[in-house]
């Protein structure tokens, strides 16, 4: 049959469709697309919310002891997703002490809440609402010093102590990529971050004839902070470093390689900070972990 004469019929069968005639059976009617759901705003955490949301430690801790990669994987987030699954993964073992006994740090903001555990030994942690659930997001990080203690009712810090606040991670940044202080952020005498520092610039040296780069990055997430009173706020954000170990010119082999870490290792340091209109910025608790 002439290609002309085809489409000619071809056309005729699609007039009839559309004038009342039967579709014809190889011709498929797509439906229309399905609305798209909207997602829900994360919550506000509260009092009788925090304390069910702490929970979550209790399944972890089963999730533990039952050695269930993929259990912790979906009971965590933002650091703690890396931290435990390779903990689970790799090592099989590191199972964290069961937290209890807590106070909770109630945000402003939606999505997130803070808690310090008191025992068995004080200890902060963060948690995030992700996919419709609450999840650890950090911790367990102990405690340096006497613990901080949450505001009361109400509490609010000043406007402008918020804004400083929402930059804590990134002075925490430039202290440690600007080992001469041209930037201005300085840290007391015994503050964890000048330790970390001078790690950072000895290891180098340490693992001669070895080459070693170290780079200093934030880990994703938005400011997390908490009024503690008017003139403090209670800030929590991650560093990660990671190590680039190569063998020196000439040579296959690394001669001092990094305790517990590859040649390209990560390792994540969770901070908690409080910074103060009067005394500035203060670690209050530190976490260090491998990632991979």
């Amino acid at each position: 049959m002439p290609l002309r004469l085809l489409t000619l019929l071809a056309g005729l069968s699609v007039l009839a469709a559309g004038c009342g005639g039967t579709t014809p059976a190889d011709v498929v009617v797509a439906d229309g697309e399905p609305p798209t759901a909207t997602a829900s705003p994360p919550p506000r955490a509260d009092a009788t919310t925090a304390e069910p949301a702490f929970g979550v430690l209790t399944e972890l801790d089963e999730a533990w002891e039952q050695r269930d990669c993929i259990g912790i994987a979906d009971l965590t987030a933002w650091a703690e997703k890396p931290l435990g699954g390779r903990a689970c993964e790799g090592t099989r073992n590191g199972r964290p002490a069961l937290h209890s006994d807590p106070v909770f740090f109630l945000p402003d903001e939606p999505g997130w809440f803070a808690a310090l555990a008191r025992k068995p030994s004080p200890a902060y942690f963060v948690f995030v609402f992700e996919d419709g659930r609450w999840r650890l997001g950090a911790g367990p990080i102990p405690a340096r010093g006497e613990p901080v203690r949450p505001g009361g009712a109400g509490v609010t810090a000043d406007p402008d102590l918020l804004t400083e606040a929402a930059l804590v991670p990134q002075r925490h940044l430039t202290f440690l990529t600007d080992p001469a202080g041209v930037n201005g952020v300085r840290f007391a005498a015994g503050d964890p971050m000048r330790g970390l520092l001078a790690e950072i610039l000895a290891r180098p040296a340490q693992v001669r004839p070895d080459r070693l780069d170290i780079d200093v990055e934030l880990v994703d997430g938005p400011p997390r902070a908490v009024a503690l009173s008017a003139d403090s706020v209670l800030v929590f954000d991650v560093v990660r470093l990671t190590y680039r170990q190569r063998p020196k010119a000439g040579r296959t082999a690394l001669r001092h390689p990094l305790e517990g870490l590859s040649p390209e290792g990560t390792e994540l340091v969770e901070l908690a900070s409080v910074l103060s209109a009067t005394k500035g910025l203060t670690t209050v608790g530190t976490r260090r972990g491998v990632a991979d």
